[in-house]
């Protein structure tokens, strides 16, 4: 937490159980804009499900959650997308078949007063935010199915910034990535910062998480068990991710 700074986004005492099992217990967190916050843990610490409750997927059984200091409610999706939430989970839920631009857009289609897609102007806007986020791909007008799983995952990254958003939850976007297409990746997640937006990076390799994150916090079976700064150690965010440590600051 940042003393004197109310967070873009905050959560308070999040619990959320699945019959018998306690997904999350009391959790909270802060977000902050130009802040990169990794959310660390081993399967089953509850990182999901918390980024499913951000995203307006799952809600809570108790808790709250505020931003900019006001409660807020997120019983769904485009809920949460109209308050400025905007998530990549693992899936990408992009589209094999369609270009670039038609994937950044997908949903938020433009159509001029004549009911006519304004395909020049997605492009245009499309480029500038390619741009913007330093993503390289062979055309805005490429299939998706001929990029890269790198190119994938910056283009759903790009689909995110469409909607205005102040938070981006990025559920493991670099799982599965050559070291070249992960680098690319976590530049994205740097410009994403530079543009003012809160950052919550979802992630098992703590080089990633240790390269962008301004700050970690562990969860450990549905618990908060640490909140490192980013240039903390290998060993300290893993003992508290083992539990061989107590919480730290």
């Amino acid at each position: 937490m940042t003393p004197g700074r109310t967070p873009l986004l905050a959560l308070r005492q999040i619990s959320k159980n699945f019959g018998a099992v306690e997904a999350l217990v009391g959790v909270d967190l802060d977000v902050h804009a130009h802040e990169v916050v990794a959310l660390v843990g081993d399967n089953g610490a509850g990182k999901s499900t918390l980024a499913k409750v951000i995203a307006g997927v799952l809600q809570p059984d108790s808790g709250l959650i505020e931003m900019d200091g006001a409660p807020v409610t997120l019983p769904s999706a485009s809920a949460a997308n109209r308050l400025g939430v905007a998530s990549v989970f693992q899936d990408l839920a992009l589209c094999e078949n369609l270009d670039v631009t038609a994937n950044v857009f997908l949903g938020r289609e433009m159509y001029n007063r004549a009911g006519l897609l304004q395909e020049g102007q997605m492009e245009t806007e499309t480029r500038a935010l390619l741009r913007d986020l330093t993503v390289r791909v062979p055309s805005i007008r490429t299939p998706l199915r001929h990029l890269s799983g790198g190119q994938r995952q910056a283009v759903a990254i790009a689909r995110t910034v469409i909607g205005n958003p102040r938070i981006v939850v990025l559920d493991e976007p670099t799982a599965a990535l050559s070291v070249a297409h992960t680098a690319e990746v976590l530049t994205h997640i740097e410009r994403l910062r530079g543009m003012g937006l809160g950052v919550i990076l979802i992630s098992h390799n703590l080089n990633d998480v240790r390269a962008v994150a301004d700050r970690v916090e562990v969860l450990r079976h549905g618990r908060n068990n640490g909140s490192f700064r980013g240039d903390a150690s290998h060993e300290e965010i893993l003992a508290a991710i083992t539990g061989a440590g107590s919480p730290s600051l």
